[in-house]
């Protein structure tokens, strides 16, 4: 009779981070879930396309008109970068992005990670 493994389910995965409800795993190495403090740094930028329109009309000195036509439109570019600091632990990562949504919603699985961190923190203690 094979007896199946049975590894605990993540609840959230941050790039190369996996938090289940009793570990982190990183590829720097594992920590209990509640002794692990996260970082969440947003590198990223969000650049209105209008300007960059502006600074190459602003070259020419003409068709300000097409100005008005891309003012809504935006872009987003950078990364941001992700930490986990637990008893020999310390790991960081970091994620590119290309809207803020996506940046949001990185913020949103650190805040889970740190939410599951907490909690098992008080269980423990």
């Amino acid at each position: 009779m094979v007896v199946p493994f049975s590894a605990p389910l993540p609840v959230v995965t941050i790039g190369d981070i996996v938090c289940t409800q009793t570990e982190v795993m990183t590829p720097s190495g594992t920590a209990p879930v509640g002794e692990v403090a996260w970082t969440f740094t947003d590198m990223s930028r969000t650049i209105p396309a209008w300007a960059i329109v502006l600074c190459v009309l602003f070259i020419f000195f003409c068709f300000l008109g097409l100005l008005f036509l891309l003012a809504k439109e935006e872009r987003t570019e950078g990364w941001v970068q992700v930490g986990v600091q637990g008893p020999r632990l310390l790991h960081f990562t970091q994620i590119p992005v290309n809207s803020p949504v996506v940046v949001a919603d990185l913020n949103a699985r650190v805040n889970t990670a740190r939410a599951v961190s907490f909690q098992a923190g008080q269980q423990s203690s």
